[in-house]
């Protein structure tokens, strides 16, 4: 998204209404400036992030975002849905907020793709399709991962990370899994 459309929609107010295919329509033109150069570049950065993790997961995580940025990033160009009802304006207000402060701590170039891709991956994923952050089947440290189960996102991290500021997971529709403690 420009900087004047995140403005924007930081700008709206309480009262105010923004229907989701209102931000399905901001989301797709900017997924249409997301081209394999930016993505490639995020991949650098994820690579750079997650150089000092386990070996077997380091891998895992990179592939899985990987496949996930264009995977995302394809069905959001390619999606010609209508969708019914509103954006919760508060709550995007706030997602917003957290998406900035990530912005503002951005290092390098490679973050800054990273986090365009994950901004409209992650405002897709959550204000439009209603579906996790991260997607099923993404492993998390200790061999966990996100599940769909009978209709219902588990999450075995996301108790955990409720009070990490820069995490999304109090946004995400996914629940702790109550399986993992």
């Amino acid at each position: 998204m420009t900087i004047e459309e995140i403005e924007e929609l930081v700008n709206l107010e309480q009262n105010e209404t923004l229907s989701k295919n209102d931000l399905f329509s901001i989301l797709k033109k900017e997924a249409s400036s997301i081209d394999i150069w930016k993505i490639m570049k995020a991949t650098d950065f994820l690579k750079e992030d997650a150089k000092y993790m386990q070996s077997p997961y380091r891998e895992d995580y990179i592939e899985r975002f990987s496949k996930a940025f264009l995977t995302r990033i394809k069905d959001l160009k390619d999606d010609k849905d209508d969708y019914e009802g509103d954006v919760d304006v508060a709550k995007l207000k706030d997602f917003l907020k957290v998406l900035e402060l990530q912005w503002e701590e951005a290092k390098s170039v490679n973050e800054q793709c990273f986090l365009k891709i994950a901004r409209v991956i992650a405002l897709y994923s959550t204000f439009i399709r209603e579906e996790p952050v991260h997607p099923v089947g993404t492993s998390f440290p200790g061999g966990f991962k996100l599940r769909l189960v009978g209709g219902q996102y588990l999450c075995p991290v996301k108790q955990k990370q409720l009070d990490t500021p820069s995490a999304l997971c109090r946004f995400c529709v996914s629940v702790q899994d109550p399986d993992v403690d």
